[in-house]
Formats: structure tokens, C-alpha cells, sequence
């Protein structure tokens, strides 16, 4: 266990620090501690170490890479180039899957097969029907739901041609594309294909590995992510901005308090709908409850944010302690980032977890398997559960630490906010960007890392980033860490920014940093990237914008598949905390360094934050004097008494 003092070295979030020390005068074991006891393992971390076959496992020496190879010969970079490749079929594969299950939903709303989803954005739905050739005319809205889902849904299993939405893309990408032959061609198959060529004795050119690790990317960022996104739109309605809170203090004493975690909203729409009912309501006040209260962990906390206003509790890294609270009655989880710690945890507390999706069961929880044909009724058995469990609450400590934001931004609101109903355009965002009131959008992803303080590294990097008059986009957990610094509120504009960017901010309404929604809607961000290029005056592709990607606390195999996306989508992308490819200078050196004439951006690698933003601002200037709209600028730097102010 850590020592008392030694807390503010972990997290710069205060709600996390009182739960730490709870953990630690309880003997409760959480992630931060785990981190602790987990030693790195040099040839891992270099990307060194090959598992796939029973021959190995295999370990070269990062540091005599040419003194050894693995037993059927596989060079350092040859198995650097699979691992990394591999990192991207996973993360391609988790938010595909996700995009497949909304349009499997999609369409048996459509046919009428499960009453409690319909179309809720019909605009979006005839968006997206136009951009996959879908006739519209004067067809029921129906009929066109089925048909958009049947297509989106087809390009899973697409074998040849080029996926439908990635048509979107600028034409000069298209054509980069093309000509390395990375275009992609269906979404199961480029990660089927990425699967099978690192597989033992296929494919041993790290280059040619790594190209297919591009396709396999793209097929997640303008395919299955894009279908989950714009599908979501389509059936939970496409957010607009709205204020609510976010951090532990958000859980209530005196109300059933349930949190919903993971990422898929199919499930967690029909818990907000269930909680919401007289029945439910009036249930919790029989059993001594004020009422039903809601709140999220993780991306599925960014969901029912972003369209209900639903409160944050906290990110990946407080799923543990928002149990330690004592104040939750049921966790209700789905996929994708759900610790199995915290189950260990709540067996210690009253907390019931309850595992949904088949795909994801645990040791120490409930499980109640969620179908979208009766999903609404599922959702009320869970509700009712959790208002079962309220009588077996013991003693409750709640940080009182909350924080205000604003979420809810995508490309739709960017364009009306700019332009209004009638004038929609990119227009004033593009001439504030040129005219240099805004020196470049960065866009700021990714997860928490327990091997760097929590939260920290995230808010310093987005506060130097709008100080230094970048407008900041944001997603997943990093946004919530953000948020938690009070950075997502419009004042925050003229308190930090230069004048041009707090001047724009004050003119359109928003904060210099906007909450873009969980991490499978990086797509919003490439759209709302080609939409700028599409304008005008920015250059002919994404690569020429004054734009950059970075995710600084990054942990998930998601995130290295969206940054190959991004980054061969034409954004310089820099990761912090570590980066897996250091065994291997050839394959390093492809990504940070012949991507720039392969694919105009590349990769880059910088756990210092004040260094990295400092790279990001280099790359934005650069690509301003190419464009010749503008020289370059003095860099605004913390002082000691500005850092102090960082702590959330």
C-alpha cells in the first residue's frame, strides 16, 4: 500500500486522494497499488518479447538487437512490427465490434422486432442514407433505417472495394491511400488479414506488415467507430451541448446511486429511460430513497452524458473508488475498460456489480444478460435490483468534489454554432485559424495510465495547449480528467487564452476546450478535420491543416489503433507514458519518420508534457508558414505559481 503522504503523487485529483487513503486505512487494493507490484518487463516494453507460437516465448535484446533471433529466425523487427500490429488489430476490433452491435439495433428497430429504440435524428439518418447511396425520395423513415443499417452492417463482412464512408476522406487522401494500397476493403477483414499475417512464418517485411496495419486502422477509424458513431446519432439522437458535473461528489447520500460503465449505449439509454419511470421512482422512495440517482465511469459515462446530461463520476481509474464510497448499489458494465479488480472490491462493500453482454462475465458479480429485443425491460430488472440493494448500504463517504463542464460538441453543432440554422458552415472557424485568433486545433484523446500520475499530464498539456491559443477537442477519459480541472467552461476562455481565441470563444459560446464524446467518436474529429479542408483556405488534405493528435496517458490497444488512423489520416500524433515499437529503430523510424512522406504526418513519442506540447506547437507553426498565414510565435511557458493552480 502507498503511504498516506506519498497520495498526491499519484493522482492530482483531490476525490481520488480521499478515496486512496480510505483504501489504504481499509487494506483495500486498487489499481494504483497493483501498478506498484507489477515490475516492467524490459523486453515488453520494447516490443521485444514474441508469444505466438510454442516454440518461444521469444525475447531479443533491446539493447543488442542484431546478437539474437527467435527460434525461426524472426528478426527484432520483424516481431516489433507484429506486436504493434497486433496492439492495432485489437483495438480496431474492440470498436468495430461496438459499431456493429448499433447497427444490429438499427436494424431491428427498423423491422419493428424490439419496441424501445426507433430513429430519433431522421436529419442524420437521410445524412448518412446520402453518403452511402441510399434513395430516399418519399420512402418510409423506416425503410431507409433498414437499408442504412443492412449497408453499414454489409461492410463488416465487405471483401473487396473500398468502404463506403471513407469516401468522405479529402480526394488527395484518397489517393495516398491508394497508391499504397492501404485503402480499406471490409472491417472484418483487414483485421482477419492483419491476424493472419503476424501469425508464426506469414508475413516477416515490417514495412509490409505495417502497411496492412494502416488498412486495418483505417477500416476502424472511418468504418466500424464511424458506423458506431453516426449510428448512435441516428437512434439516441446527435448530441448538442448541455452543463452537468463530474467526479466522485456526484454520487448522493440519500439516493439509490447507480453507475453505468463501459462503452456500448445501447444498454445504458434504457437504464436512464428505466430510472426515470414513476414505478421506479416511486419503488426507490418505498425503500427510504429521495430518488434514483444516475451517474457513468468511462466512455459510457461520455454517452449518457453527452445527450442526457447524466453526471461523471469519474474516469477509468475511479471505477475502484467510486465503490469505496460505500454509496453504490450497482455497477451495471458492459465491455471494454471494466477492471476486474472491481469486483474483488465490492465483495468488501454492498455494491452489486452486474455484468450485461456475453462477451464480458467476471468473477464476484451478477450477471443479467441485456438483448436489444426486450432491452427496456431488462433495464427495469436491473434498476429494481439495485433499488433492492439500497437497505444494505453500511457507512457512506462521498467526496464532496464536483466540477461543472460543457459537453456535447460534434461536427453538426461546430457547423451551426459558426454559422446558425440558416448559414451552417466551417467558414468562420477556417478565417479564425487563418487570420491566426486561433493558432491550431489539437485534438486530445486516450485513456488514464497508472504509471503516470493520474489526471496530471492530461490537464498541464491542455492548459499550456489554450494558453498558447490552440482550441482543444476532446474525448474519452481524457476529456473527464480535464473536465475535472474546471478547463471545459467558457470563462476559463478569457481567464487562460490569448486574446484572439478567448475572442472567438466569447463571440460563438464556448469554452476554448469542447468535450467531443467517448473514444469511438475520434471519428466526429476526422470529420470535423475533412469539413475544415473541404472549406477552404487550409490547404487540400488533413495534412496541411495547423493540427495535431495526442493522447497523453494513453494504456488501451484502442488507442494505437486511433492513432494509426489518425496519424495515416494525415494528423501528427504523439503519445506519452511509453511506446511499444523502441526495440526496433527501423520500425521506430518508419513511424516517426518515413510516415511523413508515406502518409505527410507521422507518429512521435514524448512522456515529458511541457515537451510535448512543445512539439505540437512546432508542427502547428510549421504547417502555418507553409501555408503562409502566419510567422512564428513566442511559446507561453508556467511559471511555478500557474502549475500549482493545475490541481483538480
Amino acid at each position: 500500500m502507498a503511504e498516506i503522504e506519498d497520495f498526491g503523487e499519484l493522482t492530482s485529483c483531490e476525490a481520488s486522494i480521499e478515496m486512496l487513503r480510505k483504501a489504504a486505512e481499509e487494506g483495500q487494493e486498487t489499481a494504483f497499488d497493483r501498478v506498484a507490484q507489477q515490475k516492467g518487463c524490459a523486453f515488453g516494453e520494447a516490443g521485444s518479447c514474441c508469444r505466438i507460437c510454442a516454440m518461444g516465448p521469444c525475447r531479443i535484446n533491446p539493447k543488442k538487437p542484431d546478437e539474437s533471433r527467435g527460434v525461426c529466425g524472426a528478426t527484432m523487427d520483424t516481431i516489433v512490427a507484429r506486436n504493434f500490429a497486433r496492439m492495432i488489430a485489437g483495438g480496431s476490433s474492440a470498436h468495430s465490434d461496438h459499431g456493429r452491435a448499433v447497427a444490429e439495433t438499427l436494424i431491428m428497430a427498423a423491422k419493428g422486432e424490439t419496441a424501445d429504440y426507433e430513429v430519433k435524428d431522421r436529419i442524420k439518418l437521410l445524412e448518412v442514407a446520402a453518403d452511402l447511396g441510399v434513395e430516399v425520395g418519399d420512402r418510409d423513415i423506416n425503410d431507409i433505417a433498414l437499408e442504412v443499417g443492412e449497408r453499414c452492417l454489409a461492410m463488416f463482412g465487405q471483401q473487396e472495394g473500398e468502404l463506403a464512408l471513407a469516401q468522405r476522406a479529402p480526394e488527395p487522401r484518397k489517393e495516398i491511400w491508394r497508391k499504397l494500397g492501404v485503402f480499406p476493403r471490409g472491417i472484418d477483414r483487414e483485421v482477419v488479414e492483419m491476424m493472419h499475417r503476424t501469425s508464426i512464418g506469414v508475413d516477416q517485411d515490417y514495412e509490409n506488415i505495417l502497411l496492412q496495419g494502416t488498412r486495418c486502422a483505417l477500416a476502424d477509424g472511418w468504418g466500424g467507430s464511424m458506423i458506431g458513431t453516426e449510428l448512435q446519432d441516428i437512434l439516441f439522437g446527435t448530441p448538442t451541448p448541455l452543463e452537468s458535473k463530474v467526479n466522485l461528489g456526484v454520487l448522493k447520500e440519500d439516493e439509490v446511486n447507480i453507475v453505468v460503465h463501459g462503452h456500448e449505449p445501447l444498454l445504458s439509454e434504457m437504464i436512464v429511460l428505466a430510472a426515470s419511470l414513476p414505478e421506479m421512482l416511486e419503488k426507490a422512495r418505498a425503500a427510504g430513497a429521495k430518488g434514483i440517482n444516475l451517474a457513468g465511469i468511462c466512455c459510457t459515462a461520455n454517452e449518457v452524458l453527452t445527450r442526457h446530461g447524466v453526471p461523471i463520476a469519474g474516469n477509468v481509474l475511479q471505477q475502484e473508488l467510486a465503490i469505496l464510497t460505500g454509496a453504490v448499489e450497482a455497477m451495471i458494465v458492459d465491455v471494454q475498460c471494466v477492471y476486474q479488480g472491481i469486483g474483488q472490491i465490492a465483495s468488501c462493500f454492498h455494491t452489486d456489480i452486474i455484468t450485461t453482454s456475453p462477451r464480458a462475465k467476471m468473477p464476484h458479480a451478477k450477471h443479467i444478460e441485456f438483448h436489444e429485443d426486450h432491452a427496456l425491460e431488462t433495464a427495469k430488472k436491473i434498476v429494481s435490483e439495485a433499488i433492492d440493494n439500497f437497505k444494505n448500504r453500511g457507512k457512506v463517504q462521498i467526496p464532496s468534489n464536483t466540477e461543472s463542464l460543457i459537453a456535447g460538441f460534434n461536427h453538426e453543432y461546430i457547423n451551426y454554432m459558426l454559422g446558425g440554422r440558416y448559414r451552417a458552415s466551417y467558414r468562420p472557424l477556417n478565417d479564425a485559424v487563418i487570420d491566426g485568433r486561433i493558432r491550431g486545433v489539437v485534438g486530445v484523446v486516450g485513456c488514464n495510465n497508472p504509471r503516470v500520475k493520474h489526471d496530471d499530464i492530461h490537464t498541464r498539456v491542455v492548459r499550456e495547449l489554450i494558453a498558447n491559443g490552440c482550441l482543444v477537442l476532446m474525448t474519452g477519459c481524457a476529456a473527464q480528467s480535464v473536465a475535472k480541472a474546471g478547463l471545459m467552461l467558457p470563462e476559463v476562455a478569457r481567464e487562460i487564452c490569448p486574446q484572439g481565441l478567448w475572442e472567438v470563444c466569447e463571440a460563438v459560446g464556448i469554452p476554448p476546450v469542447l468535450h467531443c464524446g467517448s473514444c469511438v467518436d475520434n471519428s466526429r474529429i476526422l470529420i470535423a478535420a475533412t469539413a475544415m479542408v473541404h472549406e477552404g483556405g487550409l490547404g487540400d488534405d488533413i495534412s496541411d491543416l495547423p493540427a495535431a493528435g495526442c493522447a497523453p496517458e494513453w494504456m488501451s490497444e484502442k488507442a494505437i489503433a486511433i492513432g494509426q488512423y489518425f496519424v495515416t489520416s494525415g494528423v501528427y500524433t504523439v503519445f506519452g507514458v511509453k511506446w511499444p515499437t523502441l526495440g526496433s529503430k527501423a520500425v521506430t523510424d518508419l513511424l516517426f519518420e518515413k510516415y511523413k512522406d508515406l502518409y505527410k504526418n507521422c507518429w512521435d513519442y514524448e512522456p515529458d508534457p511541457e515537451k510535448m506540447v512543445g512539439k505540437i506547437l512546432n508542427v502547428i507553426d510549421n504547417k502555418r508558414e507553409a501555408l503562409g498565414i502566419s510567422a512564428k510565435r513566442e511559446r507561453v511557458l508556467f511559471d511555478m505559481a500557474m502549475r500549482r493552480e493545475l490541481e483538480v
